[in-house]
């Protein structure tokens, strides 16, 4: 993951904006210009860690905000950390510590926190569902269900936490959908337009029904995505098409029920629940008198 690449620094700017980091009406009053602090970042429950690396750059762009809206210089750094994205975390566990400028900490602390547990919450779900289909064979997949502007992010906690990243967008690849069908007609049109431009193996089209996966393998298919279909029909779906036929189930997928789909005998599974249901990570930041950073 580049942490300094162009859209992450845009995307920490327009964080900190949004909370008007420069303008912290009660550090302001309560807190002398030039007061230096220490913090320690610190993980309150069990978790596979991730987003780490934006704590630097966060701290920078902080410093240019300040620096714009005519504060005081506020240069804050990470002076050590003690864990690494894809470490598995205890309660109480000291992760990172940081010191500078005590109005910065205060200033970056809550948009730090809220993408470290934001990410964290993703990896930790994702190595959950990993964990649910071990010595299965099946992949677990994420999907296009991301909060609007930190895809990448999340993509990134999928991957920290064993997950696979499915497409990113929709130039990403052709993935024939129940509206698409609904509009060009049915599995067979839909498909025959798409082998105008791409070659079968690379387009995936949604069935629900057995009939469907019927109708998608005649007209030469070899790549159905299993929407909302029961194990049981998954199974069903897979004996009808062969071992030759590449097989995604999607919709419908949780941590209870995901084991039965692997071992139905799917090789890849999706699920939006690794991003838009995952429940954030606890972490705190807990300041101190420090040195200048």
């Amino acid at each position: 993951m580049d942490w300094n690449s162009k859209p992450v620094s845009e995307l920490l700017r327009a964080a900190l904006r949004e909370d008007h980091a420069g303008e912290d009406a009660t550090s302001s009053a309560l807190i002398p210009p030039g007061t230096h602090a220490q913090a320690r970042l610190l993980c309150r429950q069990r978790c596979r860690l991730a987003g780490l690396g934006l704590i630097e750059p966060l701290l920078r762009e902080l410093a240019t905000l300040a620096r714009a809206t005519e504060n005081e210089d506020w240069q804050a750094r990470v002076v050590a950390l003690y864990a690494s994205d894809g470490d598995e975390l205890n309660e109480g566990q000291l992760v990172a510590q940081l010191a500078g400028s005590a109005r910065a900490l205060l200033a970056a602390e809550r948009t730090l926190l809220n993408f470290i547990q934001h990410l964290s919450g993703i990896a930790t779900q994702t190595a959950r569902f990993v964990a649910a289909v071990a010595g299965t064979g099946a992949r677990i997949l994420d999907t296009r269900k991301t909060t609007p502007g930190l895809r990448e992010l999340e993509k990134y906690a999928v991957r920290i936490g064993g997950g696979v990243n499915h497409r990113p967008h929709l130039a990403g690849g052709v993935l024939i959908k129940n509206n698409h069908l609904a509009l060009a007609g049915g599995v067979e049109q839909a498909f025959r337009a798409a082998r105008r431009s791409y070659a079968p193996e690379t387009i995936e089209i949604e069935v629900r029904t057995l009939d469907e996966v019927r109708a998608a393998r005649a007209v030469g298919a070899r790549w159905l995505l299993l929407d909302n279909m029961t194990p049981e029909e998954v199974r069903a779906a897979a004996l009808a098409v062969g071992a030759d036929m590449r097989l995604e189930v999607s919709g419908g997928v949780r941590l209870q029920n995901v084991r039965a789909y692997a071992e139905a005998g799917i090789a890849e599974i999706s699920a939006g629940a690794l991003t838009h249901s995952a429940p954030a990570a606890d972490f705190s930041l807990r300041l101190g008198p420090g040195p200048a950073a």
